[in-house]
């Protein structure tokens, strides 16, 4: 599917062009009438029974989410919003910088099959870890990058790998490491964007310059 991307990409940005909107700007396909947040939040939890759970932000939730969906060893990969105060917040007020949430991705996983420091290893080649206030052509604090952990075991893997890119890179790691919170799933349309609108997922995600610069820093294939 991969090797195909860049020929779908193509025919996406005009698809959208015939239809005179910017892959960027337009809404999505599936968005409801109605803008109903989510009823609840989950409690913040480095494990779910015999499953682990880790939450992570960069930037657009459906590309993180599409960074973890097919793995294997990964139960689920949820959009939602994460690290602000308000209660039930939805996605006009997220994006609108409203809320002090970032657009984050929930996953539940299974520890025998992938470990947490694989999941966080992931998180760093799908981002900018340099860029502050947002992700590629996502601007404002909803679309930082941050790491959201639940336990001590989390933190010192998240600092230690933060401070192994510091390294690598010579430059200072904006990408914070923070406690995680509530978390509160995003409306349904949002959820597995990139399986139920490929068309558009991948003319947002090539306009969005995303794996140019992901190329540009981890080396072509990382993701």
């Amino acid at each position: 599917m991969y090797r195909y991307r860049p020929l779908l990409a193509v025919l996406a940005l005009f698809v959208a062009a015939c239809a005179g909107s910017s892959p960027l700007s337009a809404a999505p396909e599936s968005e409801p009438a109605a803008k109903v947040a989510p009823a609840a939040g989950i409690p913040a939890a480095a494990s779910d029974g015999d499953r682990g759970v880790a939450v992570f932000a960069g930037g657009c939730f459906w590309c993180v989410e599409s960074a973890y969906d097919d793995l294997d060893g990964v139960y689920s990969a949820v959009s939602g919003y994460t690290g602000g105060k308000e209660v039930q917040p939805g996605y006009y007020e997220v994006a609108g910088g409203k809320t002090g949430h970032a657009e984050a991705v929930r996953v539940v996983y299974d520890p025998a099959k992938l470990s947490y420091a694989q999941l966080i290893d992931v998180f760093w080649k799908n981002i900018d870890p340099f860029q502050r206030d947002g992700q590629f052509c996502d601007h404002g604090a909803q679309y930082r990058s941050e790491v959201y952990v639940a336990d001590p075991v989390q933190r010192a893997l998240a600092e230690k790998t933060r401070a192994d890119v510091k390294k690598r890179f010579g430059r200072e790691v904006v990408t914070k490491v923070s406690d995680a919170s509530i978390f509160w799933p995003a409306e349904e349309y949002h959820q597995d964007f990139h399986h139920k609108n490929p068309v558009r997922y991948l003319s947002y995600r090539m306009g969005c310059g995303r794996d140019r610069r992901l190329a540009e820093l981890w080396g072509k294939g990382a993701r």
